[in-house]
Order: C-alpha cells, then sequence, then structure tokens
C-alpha cells in the first residue's frame, strides 16, 4: 500500500457473475454512487465472471455438464473442447453485446475475446502436441490448464465493467491478475502488491479480477471459490475500510422460496462465528479462508443487495452476539456414513483411520456423532465419493457394518441461542407436523442445532422450524403450546 493509499478509507466489493449479468442496471445504483465531481471513489470492485461463462469454461457448477476444461482433459480428438470453446467466445460476445451500447465498445471487447480465446486455443492445442510424446503427462498440466481457462472469465468482466464505466463518465481501470501472457510466477500477495502500487483509490476506481494466477495456484485448494480469497487478500493488503459483497439478495434467515418472501427476516448483523456455521452448511456468506483473512486484518464484511442500494444489507464482524436468537435456518442433503463394530468398545485408532479415508478421497464432513460401537459422519460429497470411502473402510474393517443413508441436516443458527430451548421448541414443532427427527445435536458453544430428518423433509423441517424459532414473537411458541395443550 503506498502513502497515497494509505488511510482512505477504501471499501472492496465483490460482485458475483449472475449480477455481474446485470450491470446495466447498476450503474447509477451502485458503480456511481461517487462520481467525478471531487467526491473521492474510494472504492474497489472485485469481479466474477458473467453468470454461466465459467460453467461453459470448466463444467456446470450444478449438473456436472463438461465444459471445455472437461472436454479437454478426456479428448479423444480436438473437435469436442474446440466447439465448446467457441460456443465460450459466442456467449461473452453475447453477453457484452447486451451490455454495451456504444459500436466502440463493442468491437474492442471483440478483440479482447478473440484474442483471449484463441490464446488459449494455441496454447491447449500445444500442450497436445507435447503430451504425445511419452516423456510428457497430460495429466502433469490440468490443474494449470483448469486456472488458465477459468481466468478468461474474470479478465473478460472487468475489462467489459471497466469500458461501460468509462463510458459513463467513470474513471474505471481494469486490474488484470490472471497472469495471461506474464512470464514471471508470483505469489498471491506479491501478484496484488504489485498490481496496486500505482492505484489512487481517490481518483480511479479499480475493476479487478477475480482469478488471481500466483505460485501453487488458487485452485488447487479452493477450486471455484478462488474469487472470495482473492477479494479478501485485497481488501487485507490494501487496508480495505469494510469489505462488501453485492448479491441479488439479502441474507435473511431462511430460503424465501420455501418459507415465503413476507416470513423471511434479513439478518442484519452477525458475526464471523456464524459466518463459519453458515459456510458449514453450504450457505456461504464468504468462503471460510476469505472470512478468516477479514477477521485476522479487523475488516468487517459487509453482505447487500445490489439491487436494494438504500438498505445497508448484512455487518458480519467479530463482535459477540446480542440479544439471543435464531438467525438463520438452512438445510443440506448429506450422506450419513455409519461404521459399526462390536469390538470397537475401549480401542483407539477408528475414528482416526475413518477421518484418513474421508480425507483422502476429499470427502467432506459437516456434523458427526458417535457411541461405544458406533461412529457416523454426516458427509457433503457425491455417492460415488461416498462409494469409494465405503470400499476402502470394508477392507480395513472387514467384520464392521457399514452403510450410507441420503439424509438432511436442518440447522438452527444464531450468535447466541442460550435460553431459547430452540433443541425441544423445535422437536415439538416436528412432532406436531409429523415429522420424526432421526438425529439432533447440540454442541456446547449454543451457535446451532441439528436436526437430521429424511431427505424428502427437508422442505418441510425448513418451514417448521423456521415458524417456530424465527416468526414473529406473537406465533413463535404457538405450535408448541397447542402441543403441549
Amino acid at each position: 500500500m503506498t502513502d497515497k493509499q494509505a488511510h482512505t478509507g477504501h471499501t472492496v466489493e465483490k460482485i458475483g457473475g449472475t449480477t455481474m449479468s446485470r450491470s446495466r442496471e447498476l450503474i447509477d445504483s451502485l458503480y456511481k454512487r461517487e462520481g467525478p465531481d471531487g467526491t473521492p471513489y474510494n472504492r474497489v470492485f472485485v469481479v466474477s465472471a458473467f453468470g454461466g461463462i465459467t460453467d461453459l469454461l470448466l463444467e456446470h457448477k450444478k449438473s456436472g455438464t463438461p465444459g471445455v476444461y472437461g472436454l479437454f482433459a478426456n479428448a479423444d480428438n480436438d473437435h469436442a473442447w474446440s466447439d465448446a470453446l467457441n460456443k465460450v467466445a459466442e456467449a461473452m460476445c453475447d453477453t457484452h453485446g447486451e451490455i454495451l451500447s456504444e459500436p466502440g465498445d463493442q468491437r474492442m471487447a471483440d478483440d479482447f475475446v478473440r484474442e483471449r480465446i484463441e490464446g488459449a486455443r494455441s496454447c491447449l492445442i500445444d500442450l497436445q502436441r507435447l503430451c504425445s510424446y511419452g516423456h510428457f503427462r497430460l495429466n502433469e498440466h490440468m490443474l494449470t490448464i483448469r486456472e488458465l481457462l477459468s481466468g478468461l472469465g474474470e479478465a473478460h468482466s472487468a475489462f467489459v465493467t471497466s469500458l461501460l464505466l468509462n463510458r459513463e463518465g467513470v474513471n474505471a481501470r481494469a486490474v488484470d491478475l490472471t497472469g495471461w501472457r506474464d512470464d514471471e510466477v508470483v505469489t498471491l500477495e506479491e501478484r496484488i502488491t504489485r498490481a496496486f502500487e500505482d492505484v489512487d483509490f481517490a481518483t480511479e476506481l479499480p475493476v479487478v479480477t477475480g482469478y488471481a494466477q500466483c505460485k501453487g495456484g488458487l485452485m488447487r485448494e479452493f477450486d471455484r471459490g478462488y474469487s472470495e480469497v482473492t477479494f479478501s487478500q485485497i481488501a487485507a493488503l490494501t487496508g480495505a475500510r469494510e469489505a462488501v459483497i453485492h448479491k441479488e439478495f439479502h441474507l435473511s434467515s431462511a430460503d424465501p422460496k420455501l418459507v415465503g418472501v413476507e416470513a423471511v427476516q434479513k439478518i442484519g448483523r452477525t458475526n464471523y462465528d456464524v459466518a463459519d456455521q453458515l459456510s458449514n452448511m453450504g450457505m456461504e456468506a464468504i468462503h471460510p479462508r476469505a472470512a478468516k483473512t477479514l477477521r485476522r486484518a479487523g475488516i468487517p464484511l459487509r453482505v447487500a443487495n445490489a439491487f436494494e442500494p438504500e438498505d445497508p444489507g448484512t455487518l458480519i464482524d467479530e463482535e459477540a452476539a446480542g440479544e439471543p436468537r435464531v438467525e438463520m435456518v438452512t438445510g443440506l442433503g448429506v450422506y450419513a456414513l455409519e461404521l459399526f463394530e462390536q469390538d470397537m468398545v475401549g480401542v483407539k485408532g477408528y475414528d482416526t483411520t475413518v477421518l484418513d479415508v474421508l480425507t483422502r478421497h476429499k470427502v467432506r464432513i459437516v456434523a458427526k456423532s458417535s457411541n461405544a460401537n458406533t461412529i457416523t459422519h454426516y458427509v457433503d460429497a457425491p455417492l460415488k465419493s461416498v462409494r469409494r470411502v465405503e470400499q476402502d473402510l470394508r477392507k480395513l474393517y472387514p467384520s464392521a457394518e457399514l452403510s450410507a443413508r441420503n439424509l438432511a441436516i436442518v440447522a438452527a443458527i444464531g450468535g447466541d441461542l442460550s435460553g431459547l430451548k430452540v433443541m425441544l421448541r423445535g422437536l415439538s414443532a416436528l412432532d406436531a407436523a409429523g415429522i420424526e427427527p432421526i438425529a439432533v445435536q447440540q454442541t456446547t458453544r449454543d451457535v446451532d442445532v441439528q436436526f437430521v430428518v429424511p431427505k424428502d423433509k427437508m422442505a418441510d423441517t425448513i418451514r417448521q422450524l423456521h415458524k417456530e424459532l424465527v416468526e414473529p414473537a406473537e406465533t413463535a411458541g404457538k405450535t408448541a403450546e397447542l402441543h403441549a395443550a
């Protein structure tokens, strides 16, 4: 951070892909809150690729349909992945064609896409040719290829957004951290520090790629969560006053599609402890590693609705929870991997062995429980990964009984749940609704209570718990009281 940048009180703000695709709607409400009329900008925007582009480059995030990366990894010929790369170029041009209104800007964006796409195509062709020789193995380069392809999306969105804003009178500057044609490998900290050396936060608005090429690679550890890691590092390294994530919705007490728009409540204020619990349940306000970076730097995080600029959103910081309350009810589909071994009683090592196998297969643990002869891990993973874990454990413990059940965990989460009788009230509400939990657990920290239910009961469980634990005081407890009567 230079002397010019010091003490500017700037914010670092991240915009997700779906929101990015509506950039034209955000010109006045988001990007132009401060203008070139003497008021300092003091803002940095970190952008994701436009909606759907990363899916085309890598694979569809939900369906797993292969994009360029997946087709290249399993290529029998050049046509499939090369055709997919053409589709990426078309999608990019269609996207910025809708966002940019000036023909000159559109031509510049078209040229940018052509240069990046054809550069990537040449790289992949050369790599295929090189790996046709026995001394070179394609699988050794696939992570690098994944990073190269991913960076194309963010470079495009940063370039297009800077063109859009400059046309609107904003002194925007695209900051490309993707390392395109860079012949030097540096750390993430070095990459960011060098990129911001001559940036004046007061007089220009940096629009930065969410992907940053660096030593070791971001995707090796974070895969598609890399943009939030980049975002948090920029905030920490530039000494931001606040970090902001702009979404299409508020951070709310439940999914409004499940419980109704009128029933949900904006969280408003919470802490990083709650953010960690949300992340564990797949409801990431921010990637856990990014949250750790901000927490250590003493930077609060604000989650805001990009389309409601007058609303301050939800502030997440290190402050202790205020009045006890349930802040969110959310659910996650899991597999309950259960190992029963009669001879486990009094014998050490079973738990460590199971954890080693889960780690080897990169299976994420959401929760766990155990008794004298049974260990159950609730995991968030594809069924094929769970089956591989089962196979390994059967070899290690041939006399054990192993099972994997498709269930769901619904969690009631809050910074302080003490005195609320969340477990008791929750069980009463579910009983009144005819829902029988398979398991329930609560830790001594009083930040969450988890109800394990059949997968097909997850939505109903969320609705019932939200009605009982979150909705207005005049209805809270009503279900339990009726049931008790």
